[in-house]
């Protein structure tokens, strides 16, 4: 390949990624600390560096110089893997090129529009003010597929997006087992003697909170010189490279655990991002290789580390001393009964993780029943009902409570749910694995999170998306995904917890 046709493309690739800092920015200002008043005005103008971005990232000339660059091997290891470089951004630019750019442009000012419009129903409890847009979203989706002439099913594809290689009937075995040895096991915690937790729903103050938070950021050693936290209404990750992650959380003054796992869990993301080789960074490379990827290292973070007792034994009493009334008289050992206890909620970002699943195995049925034209949007909210009847026997009251919940279809993220559950049985089998190597407990009672940090960055973190799930994996955990991992953690640690 000629040496002025790799200029072309590195020009390119600057100028791709300096629009998606661009707008990554502008997201990220949006869902936090922008005035609403402005809304209006910086939609349009979002807009308008949208249809930039897709000009950029449709150009013709740079698809076929792609697919030239797609078939010279001899390109990988003198040009930052220039040749799996461009096999990714074929990829993605297929399914933009056969896009009409009005249309694409249409649907970013779309979903601009839905976030207000869904925080707003939240807020009043209101699905049926958020309903016609939610339509428009699901109809302008299938349309975009519709280009691609795919032979696939469209929620098919929508699951290749965001987990390549997963598709319902995979998804659709790993449900099943999920659902066939969880919800027993549920429903024998459910009889079992209960686990008092209530110390964890006082009155926290917020500010207290935040005070414990700075000591919690510099345990999980999220450094200010790459990463920052602010706060949302529902907690996220972006970043822009390596050295610049943003992270949010939201603080309850009901609830103390909630904002510290939740920090715990987005700061797995950010970490997952700043370990990336940075010589990627601006590259199709830099991201993760996959969504159920970077969703296991912050369910990893989150759960088999956030929820351990020797994470608490080095950060309980930070938090006894920032609240002596609350838990003044509260055991270590009671304290951490009461993060692991497990009952049948209606918000699953508030879910414990044996019931999380089941979260999302509702969102999976829906999200198939959207697309298959079994669920239409006017009756959404009753089948949403029906489900969390079926899977946890409860029901939800509110919309905030219910189907609005959750930000993703006011983003248009189908197809994005199922990787949550798909996480979660990753990270199990990462940990087996970890565990055979450094002592994790030894590790988090003494402070170092930067030796289970390393770990990760050696075995999933450093490839980016330069590898694939199954490479990764089996470089981790030596083996295929296999979610029997995850089946028996769950089963061990509740049978355990509640005396089965």
């Amino acid at each position: 390949m000629k040496e002025e046709e790799l200029k072309q493309f590195e020009t390119w690739q600057m100028r791709l990624s300096a629009y998606q800092m661009a707008l990554a920015l502008i997201g990220i200002d949006k869902e936090t600390v922008a005035p609403e008043d402005g809304t209006a005005y910086r939609d349009e103008r979002t807009a308008v560096l949208d249809g930039e971005y897709y000009r950029i990232a449709s150009d013709p000339a740079i698809y076929a110089l792609l697919k030239r660059m797609k078939e010279d091997e001899t390109l990988d290891h003198d040009t930052r893997r220039a040749a799996a470089l461009a096999a990714l951004y074929v990829k993605d630019m297929s399914h933009t090129l056969c896009v009409p750019q009005d249309e694409y442009v249409a649907y970013g000012r779309l979903l601009a529009s839905a976030y207000p419009i869904w925080r707003k129903a939240k807020q009043h409890n209101d699905y049926a003010s958020f309903a016609p847009v939610l339509k428009d979203i699901i109809a302008a989706k299938k349309k975009l597929y519709s280009y691609r002439q795919s032979c696939e099913d469209i929620y098919d594809q929508m699951l290749d997006d965001y987990e390549p290689g997963m598709n319902r009937r995979i998804y659709d075995d790993f449900f099943e087992k999920l659902t066939e040895r969880l919800v027993p096991l549920i429903q024998k915690t459910v009889r079992a003697e209960q686990i008092d937790d209530s110390f964890l729903y006082q009155n926290y103050p917020v500010e207290g909170q935040k005070a414990f938070m700075k000591d919690l950021l510099q345990y999980v050693q999220f450094d200010p010189s790459w990463g920052y936290q602010n706060e949302t209404e529902h907690p996220f990750t972006s970043w822009t490279c390596a050295g610049d992650c943003r992270t949010t959380t939201k603080y309850l003054p009901d609830n103390v655990i909630s904002a510290i796992l939740s920090t715990v869990h987005e700061t797995g993301h950010a970490w997952y991002r700043h370990q990336i080789d940075p010589k990627y960074d601006g590259t199709i490379l830099a991201e993760g290789v996959s969504s159920g990827m970077h969703e296991s290292q912050s369910r990893l973070c989150e759960n088999l580390l956030g929820r351990r007792r020797s994470f608490w034994e080095y950060n309980y009493p930070a938090l006894q001393k920032q609240f002596p009334a609350q838990l003044g008289d509260v055991s270590l050992e009671r304290f951490v009964k009461g993060i692991n206890v497990t009952r049948p909620s209606l918000v699953r970002t508030e879910a414990d993780e044996l019931t999380y699943p089941m979260h999302i195995a509702v969102r999976y049925e829906m999200e198939k029943g959207i697309f298959n034209g079994s669920i239409p949007v006017e009756h959404l909210e009753e089948a949403w009902n029906d489900l969390y009847e079926k899977y946890l026997g409860i029901h939800a009251e509110t919309a905030a409570e219910g189907i609005l919940q959750d930000v993703h279809w006011a983003d248009g993220d189908f197809g994005y749910f199922p990787t949550y559950a798909l996480g979660s049985a990753y990270a199990s089998q990462f940990m087996a694995a970890m565990e055979k190597q450094i002592d994790v407990d030894e590790a988090l009672r003494s402070g170092h999170y930067e030796t289970i940090m390393t770990w990760l960055r050696e075995h999933v973190h450093h490839y980016g998306c330069s590898l694939t799930n199954e490479e990764i994996l089996q470089k981790a955990a030596g083996e295929s995904f296999n979610p029997a991992y995850y089946l028996q953690y769950l089963e061990e640690k509740y049978s355990r917890l509640y005396q089965l």
